[in-house]
């Protein structure tokens, strides 16, 4: 497998020439972008000339990450051409939340030949609900198929977000490259890093990713109290406070979920994912060397599946609210992907609003918030 990084910004153009002669029905193109180039139509069709056979995908971003680099106002690209791996191109429109699962079964009824072992996916970051994308695409794969990626971001303004393919820039679109071969070594891993504080609170009212109240009480007005003088940023200043939530009291997965939007006059909030009405859900806050840290973790459990293998191609999708924690230091995290990555990677990845992967080694596709996740490709 060849691989490779480069970047792009309107200033300086190209950090290096594109590496045409890796075009290939099994080369993958992934590109992460600032928001604001969605009209850098030069640069998509650059790309598109240079790699006509090969699948080109992306999203626009919370920040760009390309090898320990943190970028914004750019391109970040990594190209791989795979030796022995087949590569699946799949995409579907999503027509808001409620239409999630059946985009995923979408998706999935695309993908779904056999020998599929992967798959990596792209999403619009608002009016969707992670979970159910998340659902859909499991419910439609075989038993077995690992699926991560994430949701496409627009820093802290949560105004739009769009979604690459080939050279279209769409805002409700979702898509995805599947992965078949034998040789295909894939590795995944996440870890979050927050600490809950407070009580924990009942679940006592939600629809889906809608959450109406905790305690029977209403849940925005709460979370008002909590954040106090913070509450005047809202959505934004709730990347700051997630909520781990459990699906009932004996279960021990938590799972991570921020605020994508509020309504006012229904007293609403929305959540990137579902929040199970019955469940328990706790506030939780950052501690800056945990959340650092929880990379490195992340990166560990990726390269645990990679037997003997000195290359990969890495890709990070990591959550903005832990950007706006992290602040200066958020290139620390970056680098702590690659301090556990197979020597000779090649590192690309993006700050996102959800993130899509396992919860476990071997377990179901979850949606993510606040969360730091890796993907490792290799090939045996």
């Amino acid at each position: 497998m060849e691989h490779q990084n480069l970047t792009y910004d309107e200033g300086r153009g190209w950090n290096s020439p594109l590496p045409a002669h890796l075009d290939s029905p099994q080369t993958l193109v992934l590109v992460f972008a600032a928001p604001s180039l969605i009209d850098a139509t030069q640069a998509f069709a650059e790309l598109d000339a240079a790699f006509p056979r090969s699948i080109v995908i992306g999203c626009s971003t919370s920040g760009e990450i390309a090898g320990t680099q943190l970028n914004d106002a750019s391109l970040s690209i990594a190209v791989a051409r795979f030796e022995h791996t087949r590569l699946l191109h799949a995409s579907t429109r999503i027509d808001g939340a409620a239409d999630s699962f059946t985009a995923g079964m979408r998706l999935a009824s695309q993908l779904g030949k056999p020998g599929l072992r992967a798959v990596f996916v792209l999403s619009a970051g608002l009016n969707v609900n992670g979970t159910s994308l998340a659902a859909g695409l499991s419910a439609g794969l075989p038993t077995g198929v690992c699926i991560t990626g994430g949701l496409a971001g627009d820093g802290d303004r949560f105004a739009q977000t769009w979604v690459l393919d080939r050279t279209r820039r769409e805002g409700q679109h979702v898509c995805a490259v599947g992965f078949s071969g034998e040789r295909l070594q894939v590795g995944h891993g996440s870890h979050a890093g927050w600490l809950d504080f407070g009580p924990e609170r009942h679940i006592t009212r939600a629809d889906g990713n809608v959450l109406f109240e905790l305690d029977g009480k209403p849940a925005l007005d709460l979370y008002k109290t909590y954040l106090g003088a913070r509450a005047q940023g809202l959505p934004g200043t709730a990347l700051l406070f997630p909520l781990a939530v459990r699906r009932d009291a004996r279960d021990a997965q938590v799972l991570i979920r921020t605020i994508l939007g509020i309504d006012e006059a229904a007293n609403t909030m929305t959540f990137a994912g579902d929040l199970p009405q019955g469940g328990v859900a706790r506030l939780m806050r950052a501690n800056t060397e945990k959340l650092i840290d929880s990379a490195g973790f992340a990166s560990q459990q990726a390269r645990g599946a990679l037997t003997d293998r000195d290359d990969a191609l890495l890709i990070s999708v990591s959550c903005v609210g832990r950007r706006l924690v992290l602040g200066q230091r958020t290139e620390e995290e970056v680098e702590m992907v690659l301090e556990g990555a197979p020597p000779r990677s090649t590192h690309v990845g993006f700050y996102s609003y959800g993130e899509i992967a396992p919860a476990a080694r071997g377990g179901a596709c979850e949606l993510h918030n606040q969360t730091m996740t890796v993907t490792a490709y290799s090939e045996a």
